[in-house]
Order: C-alpha cells, then structure tokens, then sequence
C-alpha cells in the first residue's frame, strides 16, 4: 500500500525520466535525509549513494563547510544578477578560480544555472561567433550517438539518445551526430581499440567532409559518456579526433558537466584524455551540487569575436537571471576550496584501483558482458549471452531490474538501457566501495535468478 506521501507525489509531480504510467502504480522512493554518502528514505532505510545523486555530490551529504557558505551569503547578498555590467565577489572569485584551475588556457567565464543551458550557451556562441565572423554558413554542430549533452530544445539536439528526441520534433536542423566510440558493443570482430578509434575518426572526417568543412562549425564531446551508459573511450580516440578537427578548424566543445573536479582522477576529464577543448562546459560537482550552477569556459579567441560584437551591436545579447548567483558561487568557491584542501583528486586516485578492481570483477558474473571505468566512474552491461554479446530485448527492462534488486540491497545506482552506471561520491572510502559493489552483487543474483524464471537467457 502507497504511503501518504507517496499518494501526494503521484497527485502533484511529473517525474523527469520515469515511465509516468508505471510511477502512478508504483509511487516513488522518498529520500528525507543524507550524512556522507548514506542517504535515507521516509522510513528510515539506509542506502548507499552509489551515483552521486546525479552525478553530482562529490563531497557527499550534509557537508556543513557548504551549509555554511550557503548560509553567510544568504546573509550577505541572497541574490543580485550580473546584467548590465554588475558583479559581486563571489562570481569574481569563482571565475578566477575556474580559470587557475581549467585544463586549457581560458580566458573569461560564462554562467548559468544547469550543464544543459551550458550546452545551449555553447550553440549560441558557435552560430554567434561564426556570424561575426562573416561565416554565416558554418554552424553546423557534430556530437555523437550516446552522447548526452542536456533537454533543453538545443541541448537536447546534441543528445544522441532516442528517448529525448521521440516525439519531441528533435534534433533541430544542423545537429549532426557521428558514430558511438564504444569498443565494446561496436568494434568489428577482432578489431584493437587503436584501429577502432581510427575507425571512428574517419568516420568523422568522412561526415565532415560530405557536410562540407565550411558548413561545420564544432565538434561536442564528454570524456566519458555519462547518461549515454558511462562509456570510456577506446584508446587512441581523442588524439585522433583532435588531428580531424584541426584539419578543418572545427571547435572543439568539451562537455565537463560530469567529468569535471575530480571524477576520473584529474581536475577534469580532458586532461585525463587529452582533448584539444576550445571551450568547456561545468556543472553538477562544481557546488557539489548544493546550489545549481553552471559555468562555460572559453578561449580568448572566442572572448573576443564576442567584445567585438558587443561593440557593433552594442550589447552581448545573452544570459539568465540566475547567471552567476552569488550564493551559488559562494557555495561553488568553498568547493573548489575542500577540493584543493582535502586533496579529492589525490583521494580519487587511492581508491580508483579498489573501485575499478571490483568493478571489473563484476565480468565474471554470468549476466555482465563488459564493466569498464576510470576514476570514480564506471558502467557495467548486461547481457543475454557473454560469448556473442548478444543484448536482452530492451522491453523487458534487465539493467532496471538489476537497479531495483540493488535498492532492495541498500544500493542506489541508475540504469541506461542495460547499462548500469556506478558513479559514487568522490570522499567514498575503500571500506565503503568494497560494500558497495558487494551489494550489487548480491543483486545481479537476484537479477539472475529472475531472468532464467522468466526464460530470458541464451539456451
């Protein structure tokens, strides 16, 4: 029987990414509170966060340095926007942080209040920036199948996944998307990763150059694809995209939203990997997720067709009134402090080999084809025969199952397809990885038991 609370939500609330016809059946998990990386439900059960929220709370639950922040700055100065050439210390600091810290030379900072305005900020830049420029017919955008770049009508076009473009009208014109790198699933028999991403590349030179080289404008990437099924890049891959996309001047979007701050044993992902980014999008781990904030980095080549533009204009004709909120910032720059303070990266890099060593233990399981990660990130794929990879029938909901068997453990972690996506708080201790993937463990048993009742595997 749903609870009182349960029965309120599915009278008041439209859920994002959830079956709206199953949810009126079975109500939602109601999370009251969190410590660490434990959060807990309306009735007390206790569970490990084993996705961050969101990707996103790096330093966890009840991290009183952020309550604090929050709380002076709400004292301070609550709110004041940036237009119209104000500012406040915060958004100051913050930007100067960002750029001491960006893993290419930036130049200025723009904010917003999500990664998916971020993404829509960078495509109005590049069709911007190529206007001014007097190259009106360059502003195609190439992202990738699987990519996940946001849900906004822009944004959501750079998406590569179906769910966000069924029946949505999308992707708009000029969104291109080009092959997904994953080894994994789409490699050729007997094909090496290095021979797979010079496979990709080409394939990439291929599009670039039947759309016609003067007609695109930039190339969006994560350094780990996150919602697409939190899928590493073969070796190889991004030096070999790097080489294509200067052959035709084509800018390079590095998508940090999630990889940013720590997450795969860098400051960011493009270091990790080494993408020749241009401008980058931040988000989610940038407050620790306890204020949304975004930010977009750019180059100076970029800053400054945008001054010249404002001056023949007369204005920079973009922004939202949130855009550099001062508790966010203050929030975000008490961040970027315990980072550095703490030493989250050097810590991600200690418990990396425990987390990716259980990680890739999982493929001895009988459901798990691949389990692949880097930092504190990883996906693990289920499928219906490990010799031929052969996939489940994507109806019959495995990977979801396998989540919710792993809930029932005391485990939160999100399933994309039959993709399962660890992607736990950056502060978690090995003791705690070690539970985590013990739990989901006795999941995928659960999950296994269930799927041969129900004659889904190979015979």
């Amino acid at each position: 029987m749903l609870s009182n609370l349960a029965v309120r939500d599915i009278e008041t609330l439209v859920h994002p990414y959830t079956n709206l016809a199953t949810h009126r059946e079975t109500g939602p998990l109601v999370l009251e509170s969190g410590k660490g990386v434990y959060v807990y439900d309306s009735a007390g059960k206790e569970y490990l966060e084993g996705m961050a929220g969101l990707w996103c709370t790096a330093l966890g639950y009840s991290n009183q340095e952020l309550i604090e922040a929050a709380y002076e700055q709400m004292k301070k100065l609550p709110f004041q926007h940036i237009f119209g050439g104000r500012s406040h210390d915060p958004a100051i600091e913050l930007a100067e942080k960002l750029k001491e810290i960006a893993p290419v030379p930036i130049s200025k900072v723009f904010y917003g209040a999500s990664g998916s305005d971020a993404n829509d900020t960078q495509i109005k830049i590049v069709w911007y920036m190529n206007n001014a420029l007097g190259r009106p017919q360059k502003k195609k955008i190439i992202s990738r199948l699987k990519g996940y770049h946001g849900v906004t009508v822009a944004s959501a076009s750079l998406t590569g996944l179906p769910n966000n473009h069924i029946d949505f009208d999308l992707p708009l014109p000029g969104i291109l998307h080009t092959s997904c790198p994953h080894h994994y699933r789409f490699a050729e028999p007997g094909e090496s990763e290095q021979d797979f991403s010079s496979r990709m590349a080409a394939e990439l030179e291929e599009m670039i150059l039947r759309e016609g080289p003067d007609t695109v404008a930039a190339f969006i990437a994560e350094p780990v694809m996150g919602a697409g099924g939190a899928i590493t890049p073969p070796a190889g891959y991004f030096e070999k995209i790097n080489a294509v996309l200067a052959k035709y001047d084509i800018l390079f979007i590095a998508d940090e939203v999630i990889t940013g701050f720590g997450r795969t044993g860098n400051m960011f992902g493009t270091t990790t990997y080494g993408l020749a980014a241009d401008t980058l999008s931040c988000a989610k781990q940038i407050t620790s997720a306890y204020f949304p904030l975004s930010a977009v980095l750019m180059n100076e080549r970029v800053y400054e067709v945008l001054v010249d533009q404002s001056r023949k204009i007369g204005t920079f004709g973009h922004g939202n009134t949130y855009a550099g909120h001062p508790v966010g910032c203050a929030v975000a720059v008490k961040t970027l402090e315990i980072y550095q303070r703490d030493k989250i990266v050097e810590h991600v890099r200690s418990v990396s080999p425990t987390f990716l060593r259980r990680l890739t233990k999982l493929e001895e399981h009988p459901l798990v084809g691949e389990a692949r990660g880097v930092g504190l990130i990883g996906g693990v794929e289920l499928v219906r025969d490990k010799t031929t990879k052969a996939a489940f029938e994507i109806k019959k909901g495995v990977g979801p199952k396998s989540v919710f068997f792993a809930q029932q453990e005391g485990l939160i972690l999100r399933a994309m397809g039959d993709r399962v996506a660890f992607c736990p708080p950056l502060i978690m201790k090995e003791a705690e990885i070690e539970e985590m993937f013990d739990r989901y463990g006795r999941a995928l048993d659960k999950t296994l038991a269930w799927a041969k009742a129900e004659g889904l595997l190979a015979a």
